[in-house]
């Protein structure tokens, strides 16, 4: 909640540069088409095939304001916000942590959650990243995300693998590649955002496990709330967006159960 957030979708979507917008600016909203604000390689999240959930949703809104979808496309690396929304460019970034800065957010449209994702053929049970059991596997990670810092509290540093968090997203994909990893048995565990595990572990059919990280400790957040953007100030078109959400909340939902999100409700219960 880029992400990557977190989600690389989620973290870097909370980078940027430059002033904040002026709360009294006036809005800049082309009405005559969505214009969005997406990374062209980040899937499942985007990309210019809209082949993405985040593009499914788009163009669902879309269709209710009787409108186009237009894309800005940027990576959704240092300098996204700054170089599409806040250029006035694009006006709706369709996933992004629920309060992140340098955007005014939507209400939030699902919660998730960063999940452990195993083979099931190994049988781990483990549920939480205290388990003793995960001393001896070797663990792959996003470096600089929720996970990384409790592995190393809890001294499993020992035996993870690295992957990257800032890549260009059009040539790399380390959520990916570990999911790949972990299939091949190059590691045992993969610790990853939900959405990004759900989406490359059903490429494996019914090998993986995934285990929704739902009993850390409270200091260390693992679950966020995903909203959309928009520029500051600009509160008549939030509402528009939020109108839009709650108004078609179950159509948005099957769209991510079709893209394996996992999602929690409000209680931080996973949503069978």
């Amino acid at each position: 909640m880029a992400i990557r957030a977190l989600c690389l979708a989620i973290l870097v979507l909370l980078t940027g540069a430059g002033a904040a917008f002026a709360a009294d600016q006036p809005e800049a909203v082309d009405r005559s088409a969505l214009r969005v604000c997406s990374d062209p390689g980040n899937m499942p999240f985007s990309n210019v095939k809209s082949e993405g959930f985040e593009n499914r949703i788009a163009e669902l809104l879309a269709a209710k304001l009787g409108v186009p979808v237009k894309y800005t496309w940027f990576p959704q690396a240092t300098g996204f916000l700054r170089n599409t929304l806040r250029a006035r460019r694009c006006d709706l970034v369709i996933g992004l942590v629920s309060g992140a800065e340098l955007a005014l957010s939507t209400n939030p449209y699902y919660r998730s959650t960063y999940v452990m994702v195993t083979r099931k053929a190994d049988a781990i049970v483990a549920d939480r990243l205290d388990d003793p059991s995960l001393k001896s596997l070797k663990i792959g990670l996003i470096a600089g995300t929720p996970p990384a810092g409790i592995a190393a509290r809890r001294g499993l540093m020992v035996h993870v693998r690295p992957y990257d968090l800032m890549v260009d997203t059009r040539y790399d994909s380390p959520s990916h590649q570990m999911i790949e990893d972990l299939a091949a048995g190059t590691i045992d565990v993969a610790l990853l955002w939900g959405p990004l595990a759900g989406y490359f572990a059903a490429q494996h059919g019914d090998q993986l496990t995934i285990t929704p990280l739902l009993h850390e400790a409270k200091n260390t957040r693992m679950d966020y709330y995903i909203a959309m953007g928009v520029r500051p100030g600009e509160h008549r078109w939030k509402g528009d967006i939020d109108k839009l959400l709650a108004e078609n909340k179950d159509a948005i939902q099957a769209i991510l159960r079709e893209y394996h999100v996992p999602m929690l409700d409000v209680r931080g219960d996973l949503i069978q």
